[in-house]
C-alpha cells in the first residue's frame, strides 16, 4: 500500500500502483472536487498539482507520483496565489454548471505561480487544455486578469 503527499499530508493509498491518481483520489480517498470527464487527457477537468505542475489526473498512475506533492482542489486555497484565484472566481460568478471548474482553477493557479501578470496569450496557453461546455472563458480569463491585480 503506497503512501502518498496529497494535500501536505502522507496519505495511506489502498490501490495497485497502476490505479489513475484521479481514482485514487475519488473512490479511495473520497477526495470528489477532481472530476472525471474524458478519461483521456484532453479535458482538464481532472487537473491537479503534482510537484506544482498542471496534471491531469485521469492518466497518471499513481507509481507516478510516488515521493511527490500533490495538491486538489481542496487544497488549493490554502497559499494566497489560490485564495486569489478562488476569489475572483466567485467575484465574477465565473461558474455556470461547475463541472469543469476545478480543473480550470488548479490550472490557473499553477499559471499564476509561474507568471504574476499574464497576457492573453499567455492565459490561452496555459489554460489551453481545460475545456468548458458552458463556453464560460471569456469570465475564466477577466478572473485570472483579476487575481492576478490582486496579487501584483
Amino acid at each position: 500500500m503506497p503512501t502518498l503527499d496529497i494535500n501536505g499530508k502522507a496519505t495511506r493509498v489502498d490501490a495497485a500502483a497502476d490505479t489513475p491518481l484521479l481514482w485514487a483520489l475519488r473512490d479511495t480517498l473520497q477526495l470528489t472536487g477532481t472530476k472525471f470527464g474524458c478519461g483521456m487527457a484532453l479535458c482538464g477537468a481532472c487537473t491537479v498539482h503534482v510537484d506544482g505542475e498542471p496534471t491531469r489526473s485521469c492518466v497518471t498512475p499513481i507509481s507516478a507520483v510516488r515521493g511527490k506533492k500533490v495538491v486538489t482542489i481542496e487544497a488549493v486555497g490554502a497559499d494566497r496565489v489560490g485564495q486569489a484565484v478562488q476569489a475572483a472566481w466567485l467575484r465574477l460568478d465565473v461558474v455556470q454548471c461547475g463541472y469543469c471548474q476545478s480543473g480550470q482553477i488548479m490550472s490557473a493557479v499553477a499559471l499564476l505561480r509561474r507568471k504574476r501578470l499574464p497576457t492573453d496569450a499567455d492565459i490561452d496557453e496555459a489554460m489551453g487544455g481545460n475545456i468548458c461546455r458552458c463556453a464560460t472563458y471569456v469570465r475564466i480569463r477577466a478572473a485570472i486578469h483579476e487575481a492576478a491585480r490582486s496579487l501584483a
